[in-house]
């Protein structure tokens, strides 16, 4: 319990709200609840900050808390199957030629990596998406190593065949 980690949550948490938004939202597949599961996210960084070990990752302890209330809400109420998901093309922004050949491409990849498995598309999305490691991606989703490599290797072939 230092305040040297309570100081570092403070000053850090916000420069890691994109990235845990777009972590909210593969998981969610709605933006409404990538905002609330960052929210709630924050809240619980700062009140337990005390908890946070100063010079650790602070975006994989975030990236942890997020997974962890998601899990809870996910046993609390069933989410509905399809509700309020996103359309790549509406999340991406179009400006110039080049950067719209660049955003038809992410559009159409982002859309195949939504119609994977939910546990593909984030471990996709942690090890892809934002450079973890494949041990990172494991202690983020509290699982094996083992289970994260199959997990990738399953969604490779399955957007290897989608067209």
């Amino acid at each position: 319990m230092t305040s040297q980690g309570v100081d570092e949550v403070r000053a850090g948490l916000s420069a890691y709200l994109t990235r845990l938004w777009r972590y909210g939202l593969v998981l969610s597949g709605a933006r409404d609840v990538a905002d609330d599961l960052v929210q709630a996210t924050c809240v619980r960084a700062i009140e337990r900050a005390e908890q946070f070990q100063a010079g650790t990752k602070l975006d994989r302890w975030l990236f942890a808390i997020l997974r962890s209330i998601w899990l809870n809400e996910l046993r609390s109420r069933r989410v509905r199957e399809g509700g309020g998901l996103v359309d790549a093309s509406e999340a991406l922004v179009v400006d110039g030629a080049r950067e719209m050949e660049t955003n038809i491409v992410a559009g159409q990849v982002l859309k195949a990596v939504g119609r994977l498995p939910e546990s593909q598309r984030e471990a996709v999305l942690l090890v892809y998406g934002e450079g973890r490691s494949y041990n990172e991606a494991a202690e983020i989703m509290g699982v094996p190593i083992g289970t994260i490599m199959s997990r990738l290797a399953a969604a490779r072939l399955t957007l290897g065949k989608m067209k």
